[in-house]
C-alpha cells in the first residue's frame, strides 16, 4: 500500500528539495508544482542530475516528453492521470483553499497517489484538513533554516541592496521599477505572466549582480529560489479576480519567506504607501503561527459526458463533506455554459465523445484576458473545426501565429503577444488537434522564445538605466504634483510639458521616451484630477450651442471630440458613449455622459418635433395612428409605393388628422416638409446609420440643391432619407418632384406632350437632362428634330419658378398645395383642359409591366386619384438651353411607358436610332413613316400637344437663373 506523507512547514525549509530527492530514489515519479516558472526550474535541476532523456516537462503550454521518460515535472493542472508511477508529490498543497485554482489541488489531494509513496508539501495550516480527508496520512514537520524578522517601513531611496519590492498591479510594479531605476540604477522584474525564458533572463541579471534590486509580484512566493535579504511590500491588498481584498497573514508570510535563503536570516517590511503591519500579523509571520484552514474548494471530477446539460449538472454538484465547499464558477465552466447557449454548438455536442471534446476545448485557459464573450467565440470556432473536420485548419492557425510573431514593440505590446501566443501554444500541445503537431509545437515555442527575448530586452532597456531622469517624482504622493493646463490644453507638471488635454482625454507628449511614458502618464492623470472635475462642471453647465454632432455620430464640445452616439432601444432615442479617461473617475464620466444625453435628447425633440407630436397625439386612432407610427419609424419620409395599400385604406378624416401634423400626401412620397430642412436631414442620416449598424454613415447633400448625382453603390434608401428620389442619372428633391408631378398631371401622357419652361425651371435642367429624368420616372422620351418655330405665347411668357420657390417645401412663402390646412389636394393641382386624359391611368399603359391597374395608381388622395408617374431618380442644377440659335430645334415627346419602363439615360431609341427620327422602312404600301411628334401633313410644322389652355403672361423674375434663356424665348414671339 502507498505511504502518504504530508511534509508541512514554513518557507525555506527545503520541502521541494526533499521531494525531488525522494522522487529520484524511485524508478519513476511525478511532481506537481503550482507555477509554470517553478516547474521549469525543477525540470532544469533534475535534467542536470539525470539528463534530458528521462525527464518530461508538461505544462499547459509546454510539453517535453522523451521516449524513455521516468520522471514527470508538471504544473498541478497538467499532471497526467493513470501513470502508475512509484512516487507522486504535490507542492504548495495549501492552495486547496485558493478560490480560483483550489478545486484542482483538492482533487489531487483526494485522488492522486503514487504506487509506493505520496507526498503533499505545504503549510502547517493544512494539517487538520489532510488528517480528516486522507485517512492514514503521516505528518512530517520541517523547521525554517533561518530566522525572519520585521524591519519596519523604508523609503525606496533607502532600500538595502539585495531587496525585493513586491506589488500586486502591473502598472504599480512598472512605476516602482522606474523609480528604482532612477534612484538605484536598475532593477530586475519578475511576474507570473512572464514566460520562463524571460523570467530566467531577468533573474540571472539579479543573481549575477548586474542589478541589486528585484521588483516582483507575489509569484516569487511560490518556491522561486532567489538570494533575497529583504522583502518590502508596496501594498497589502490585491485584486483576486473578483474584488480587492487584504492579504491574509499566511499569504504575506508566503511572500516574506523568500527573504533569507537557507542559513541566511532575512527581513521583511513595507514601503511606499503601504501601511505598517499590525503587531499580531508581525508575530504570526515571525513565529509561523496561522489560522488552520477549515474549508477546501472542491469541484466534482467524476463527470458525465452523455449530454451538455448532464456535464454541467455534474460540474455543479455540491460536496457532501463538511471540509469541502463548492468552488466558485471557474473560467472553463463559464465557457461551457456560454457555448451551450449556441444552438449550433449544442446540436454538434449530441453524444459522449462530442461532449467530451467540447469540455476539452472549454478548458483552454483565457490567457488573453480580453472578455468572456471574445474567449467563448474563439472556443466555438475551435470546437466547430475539430468536430466537423477533426482538426483545427492549419492556415487559420498559422495566420494567428504569424500575426503574433512580431518581436517589435513596447513592454505592454510584447506582454500581450506573449499572452496571446500561450493560447496557440496550448492548442498545439493537444494531441491530434493539428495535422502536423510536432511542427506547430516547435513553431509556437520558437515564437514564444523570440517574444521572450524581445521582452527581456525591453524590460532591461526601460528599467536598467543609470541616467537620472529630468522628472523626479514621488510615487503616490499626489499632493506634491500640481498640473497646469493653459488655454490650448497643454499640460505641464512641475514645469515639464507632458502632453495635451483634449476634452476629457489626456494625450501623452509624443516626444516622451518609451521608458518615461507610463510614469509621465501616471503623474499627469494624478495631477489632473482637480482639472477633470472643474472641466466636468463647466461642460455640464455649457449651453447647447457649444455642442454639436458630426455626420459620423461624433459628439463635439467646441473642437474636441467628447463622445459618440450609439444605437438605442428606439431610433429616435440614441444613447451616448462619453470619451473620458478612466483615470478621471466614474463621477466625471457619468456627469459628462448625462450632459451629452440631455443634449441629444433635446436635439431630437427639437428637430423631429412633428414626429414627437404624432407619437403623443392621442387623437390619432385606428389606421391614422398606425400610419403615423410608420412615418415615425421612417423618420418622416415614406416612399408612397411602399405604403400604397395603407394610404388607400385611409379615409379623408384620417388624412385630415395627419395633415394637421404637417403630413404631405404626395404622388411619389408621403413626407413632412418641415423635416426636409438641412438640420433634420443631417440628424436623420446619423440616426439611420446607428439603427442600421453602418460602418460609415452617409453624409447629407449640400443644402439648397434641387438635384444631386446618383452614385453607384449607394442604397436608394439613403437618397430617400436625404430627401431625394433617384431618377436616371440624378436624384431630385422630393418636394420639387411633387411640384413637377402637379405639372405632369395636366399633360396628355397618352397622346404625348413636350416639356414646358415651367417643368425645366422646377428641375433646373437642360432638355436632355430632363428627358433622362422622365425616363427614370417611367416615361418614354422620343427625341426629334424640327425647324425652329416661334414659341407659343403662353410658353414664352411662363417664367417658371423663382429661386425662392426652389427652397424646401417648408421654407416657401405660403401658397395652396396638398397637405396645407384648409386646402385639398385637388385645389392645389392646376386645372387643365386635358384632365380627361390625365385623371386616370389607362390599362394599356400597364401592359407587361407586372403591376395591376390598382397598384399603378399611387392614389394621391381619395378626392384626387390622378394618373401616377411612378419611379424615381435624379436631376441637376444645369441651366435650361432653350434659346434661339442656328440649326434645327431638338425636342422630346413624352408618353407614359409603364412601370416596366427601363430607368436610365435618355436619348437613344431602340436599336440605337434616335426616337422620333427613325430612317428607312416605310409603312405598309411603301409609304414613308413620319417621325413621332411631327406634323401629319407634309408642311413640316411641328405639332404641339397641350393639355391646358394658354395662361396669361407673367413678368420674368430677373433673379431667376434661367431668366436670360426665357427672355430669349419671349423675344421670339
Amino acid at each position: 500500500m502507498s505511504r502518504i506523507t504530508a511534509v508541512l512547514g514554513p518557507t525555506n525549509t527545503g520541502k521541494t528539495h526533499y521531494a525531488i530527492e525522494r522522487m529520484l530514489g524511485y524508478r519513476s515519479g511525478v511532481i506537481g508544482l503550482p507555477l509554470r516558472l517553478l516547474a521549469r526550474e525543477v525540470y532544469d535541476r533534475i535534467v542536470e542530475v539525470r539528463g534530458p532523456g528521462v525527464v518530461a516537462l508538461v505544462t499547459g503550454e509546454e510539453r517535453i516528453v522523451p521516449d524513455r521518460v521516468q520522471y514527470w515535472v508538471c504544473t498541478v493542472e497538467a499532471m497526467p492521470e493513470g501513470l502508475g508511477t512509484d512516487f507522486l508529490a504535490v507542492d504548495e498543497i495549501q492552495l486547496c483553499a485558493d478560490p480560483e485554482r483550489g478545486h484542482v489541488f483538492t482533487d489531487r489531494l483526494l485522488k492522486a497517489r503514487g504506487t509506493h509513496e505520496t507526498l503533499f508539501l505545504g503549510a502547517e495550516t493544512m494539517r487538520g484538513a489532510i488528517a480528516a480527508l486522507v485517512p492514514g496520512a503521516q505528518f512530517m514537520r520541517r523547521e525554517r533554516f533561518s530566522a525572519l524578522g520585521y524591519a519596519g517601513s523604508k523609503k525606496t531611496s533607502r532600500m538595502p541592496p539585495r531587496s525585493a519590492i513586491v506589488g500586486f498591479s502591473v502598472d504599480n510594479l512598472y512605476a516602482i521599477a522606474e523609480l528604482m531605476r532612477r534612484q538605484k540604477g536598475g532593477v530586475a522584474v519578475v511576474m507570473g505572466a512572464l514566460s520562463p525564458r524571460t523570467r530566467n533572463a531577468q533573474v540571472a541579471m539579479y543573481q549575477n549582480g548586474d542589478v541589486d534590486y528585484l521588483v516582483a509580484t507575489d509569484a516569487i512566493g511560490m518556491g522561486l529560489n532567489l538570494d533575497v535579504n529583504h522583502v518590502a511590500f508596496s501594498a497589502l491588498s490585491k485584486f483576486d479576480g473578483r474584488r480587492m481584498r487584504r492579504l491574509a497573514p499566511n499569504e504575506l508570510a508566503q511572500i516574506a519567506g523568500r527573504a533569507g535563503r537557507y542559513r541566511s536570516d532575512g527581513t521583511f517590511g513595507v514601503t511606499g504607501e503601504a501601511p505598517p503591519l499590525e503587531a499580531e500579523v508581525i508575530a504570526a509571520i515571525e513565529e509561523h503561527r496561522f489560522t488552520p484552514l477549515k474549508k477546501l474548494n472542491w469541484r466534482n471530477s467524476d463527470l458525465t459526458f452523455g449530454t451538455v446539460d448532464a456535464l454541467i449538472r455534474t460540474l455543479e454538484q455540491s460536496p457532501d463533506d463538511e471540509w469541502l465547499v463548492k468552488a466558485r464558477e471557474a473560467d472553463d465552466l463559464m465557457a461551457l455554459k456560454a457555448l451551450a447557449e449556441d444552438d449550433v454548438i449544442r446540436a454538434r455536442a449530441s453524444d459522449g465523445p462530442s461532449v467530451r471534446l467540447l469540455w476539452d476545448v472549454c478548458r483552454i485557459p483565457d490567457f488573453r484576458g480580453i472578455s468572456h464573450a471574445e474567449h467563448a467565440s474563439l472556443l466555438a470556432k475551435i470546437y466547430s473545426d475539430l468536430h466537423e473536420h477533426g482538426q483545427v485548419p492549419e492556415d487559420w492557425f498559422a495566420g494567428h501565429v504569424a500575426r503574433i510573431d512580431r518581436p517589435a514593440g513596447d513592454i505592454d505590446t510584447l506582454s500581450k503577444r506573449l499572452a496571446y501566443i500561450r493560447t496557440w501554444t496550448y492548442v498545439a500541445q493537444r494531441n491530434g488537434w493539428l495535422a502536423d503537431v510536432d511542427h506547430w509545437r516547435g513553431e509556437t515555442r520558437a515564437v514564444e522564445d523570440r517574444l521572450s527575448d524581445a521582452l527581456h530586452a525591453a524590460l532591461t532597456q526601460r528599467f536598467v538605466d543609470r541616467r537620472t531622469s529630468v522628472l523626479l517624482r514621488r510615487l503616490k504622493q499626489k499632493e506634491s504634483l500640481v498640473a497646469e493646463v493653459n488655454d490650448k490644453g497643454e499640460v505641464t507638471v512641475e514645469g515639464e510639458a507632458l502632453g495635451r488635454l483634449e476634452g476629457f482625454r489626456f494625450r501623452q507628449d509624443a516626444s516622451a521616451s518609451p521608458e518615461e511614458a507610463k510614469t509621465l502618464r501616471a503623474a499627469a492623470v494624478s495631477a489632473l484630477a482637480p482639472e477633470f472635475s472643474l472641466r466636468a462642471d463647466r461642460f455640464y453647465n455649457a449651453p447647447d450651442t457649444e455642442l454639436d454632432f458630426t455626420e459620423q455620430g461624433g459628439l463635439m464640445w467646441g473642437e474636441h471630440a467628447i463622445g459618440k452616439l450609439v444605437k438605442g432601444d428606439d431610433a429616435l432615442k440614441p444613447r451616448v458613449e462619453a470619451f473620458v479617461d478612466e483615470e478621471a473617475g466614474t463621477e466625471v464620466a457619468e456627469k459628462v455622459a448625462r450632459r451629452l444625453q440631455h443634449f441629444i435628447d433635446r436635439k431630437v425633440a427639437a428637430l423631429f418635433e412633428p414626429l414627437v407630436t404624432i407619437q403623443k397625439d392621442e387623437g390619432l386612432t385606428g389606421l391614422a395612428r398606425g400610419f403615423g407610427f410608420q412615418l415615425v419609424e421612417a423618420m418622416g419620409i415614406l416612399p408612397r409605393d411602399k405604403v400604397a395599400q395603407d394610404v388607400k385604406a385611409l379615409d379623408q378624416d384620417a388624412r385630415g388628422l395627419l395633415r394637421k401634423h404637417g403630413v404631405r400626401f404626395g404622388q411619389f412620397t408621403i413626407f413632412l416638409p418641415a423635416l426636409l430642412k438641412p438640420a433634420p436631414t443631417r440628424l436623420r442620416l446619423v440616426l439611420w446609420g446607428l439603427t442600421s449598424g453602418a460602418a460609415e454613415f452617409a453624409e447629407a447633400p449640400p443644402a439648397g440643391l434641387v438635384t444631386i448625382p446618383v452614385v453607384d453603390g449607394i442604397d436608394h434608401e439613403v437618397y430617400a432619407l436625404s430627401g431625394y428620389r433617384p431618377a436616371g442619372a440624378r436624384a431630385i428633391r422630393i418636394d420639387m418632384l411633387e411640384r413637377l408631378a402637379d405639372q405632369l398631371r395636366a399633360q396628355d401622357s397618352r397622346g404625348g406632350f413636350e416639356a414646358n419652361p415651367d417643368m425645366l425651371s422646377i428641375t433646373g435642367m437642360t432638355l436632355e437632362q430632363f428627358a433622362d429624368l422622365m425616363q427614370g420616372l417611367g416615361y418614354k422620351a422620343d427625341r426629334g428634330e424640327r425647324a425652329k418655330t416661334k414659341p407659343a405665347d403662353h410658353d414664352a411668357g411662363s417664367t417658371g419658378y423663382s429661386e425662392a420657390e426652389a427652397q424646401p417645401w417648408a421654407d416657401r412663402p405660403p401658397e395652396p398645395h396638398p397637405g396645407e390646412h384648409g386646402v385639398s389636394e385637388v385645389e392645389a393641382i392646376p386645372e387643365a383642359d386635358g384632365a380627361g386624359h390625365s385623371k386616370h391611368l389607362h390599362v394599356d399603359h400597364l401592359e407587361g409591366s407586372g403591376f395591376s391597374s390598382v397598384e399603378a395608381q399611387p392614389d394621391v388622395d381619395d378626392d384626387d386619384e390622378t394618373e401616377p408617374h411612378p419611379g424615381a431618380q435624379g436631376v441637376s442644377e444645369a441651366e435650361t438651353n432653350i434659346g434661339p440659335g442656328d440649326g434645327p430645334e431638338v425636342f422630346f415627346t413624352f408618353t407614359w411607358g409603364g412601370f416596366g419602363m427601363r430607368q436610365g439615360g435618355g436619348g437613344g431609341g431602340r436599336g440605337g436610332k434616335p426616337r422620333g427620327q427613325q430612317s428607312g422602312g416605310g409603312a405598309k404600301g411603301g409609304k414613308p413613316r413620319r417621325p413621332k411628334g411631327g406634323p401629319k401633313g407634309g408642311g413640316g410644322k411641328a405639332q404641339n400637344f397641350e393639355a391646358r389652355p394658354p395662361r396669361k403672361e407673367k413678368a420674368i423674375d430677373p433673379d431667376n437663373p434661367f431668366a436670360a434663356a426665357l427672355m430669349g424665348l419671349k423675344d421670339k414671339k
